[in-house]
């Protein structure tokens, strides 16, 4: 089997990169939620040599994405555990970092849901997640890019297409997250940073 790869991973991974080495600076422990090739993974563990980067994708993926760690080892970079959002447990552990890229316009909405809520519980309190990928504002798509993109998604697959941000945002404040960053990215994507906050209690 060859190496599965993405020219996309390989432009972005950089200016990604820029970004997490600033939110995750404080951070120890991460974990990637769908780490498609591997790719993502085996850049950002080399650039962040400080935390573990624990990556996690459908079983099917491991096969790629172990080839990408064992063709590039990283002492800090962990094996895929299996992790679909919708049918598989999530892992005990609890981590101050969150990494996804380009799923949320993949994954159905259900699943979208189903991501925030664990991620809700398995980032501790002042843990930051950070999500990259297109996004709509108030149902408008600005870039033609973009536009053309969404339609592609969705001929292929009804459940498909880039969503909407404050539908995204409603999510993660009910998971206890606060938005801090929204980041303009290159090739019309965004890079959002939400932290983990303690709720206050009402008495």
């Amino acid at each position: 089997m060859d190496k599965p790869f993405s020219q996309a991973c390989a432009n972005n991974q950089g200016v990604i990169g820029d970004i997490l080495q600033r939110v995750f600076a404080s951070k120890f422990k991460a974990l990637e939620i769908g780490s498609g090739t591997g790719q993502h993974g085996v850049f950002f563990a080399r650039q962040l040599t400080h935390l573990s980067w624990q990556m996690s994708d459908k079983v099917q993926n491991h096969v790629g994405i172990n080839q990408w760690i064992n063709d590039d080892p990283v002492a800090n970079l962990l094996a895929p555990l299996t992790l679909d959002v919708l049918r598989d447990a999530w892992p005990s552990d609890h981590y101050d970092a969150i990494y996804t890229a380009n799923t949320a316009h993949i994954m159905p909405w259900n699943a979208v849901t189903a991501m925030f809520t664990g991620i809700g519980e398995r980032l501790v309190s002042g843990g930051v997640f950070c999500l990259y990928g297109p996004m709509k504002y108030l149902g408008v798509l600005d870039a033609p890019s973009n536009i053309a993109f969404d339609y592609r998604l969705r001929q292929q697959h009804a459940h498909q297409g880039i969503r909407e941000f404050h539908d995204i945002n409603q999510l993660a404040l009910d998971a206890g997250l606060v938005l801090r960053e929204d980041n303009s990215m290159p090739a019309n994507n965004r890079l959002i940073v939400w932290q983990k906050v303690d709720m206050p209690t009402l008495v």
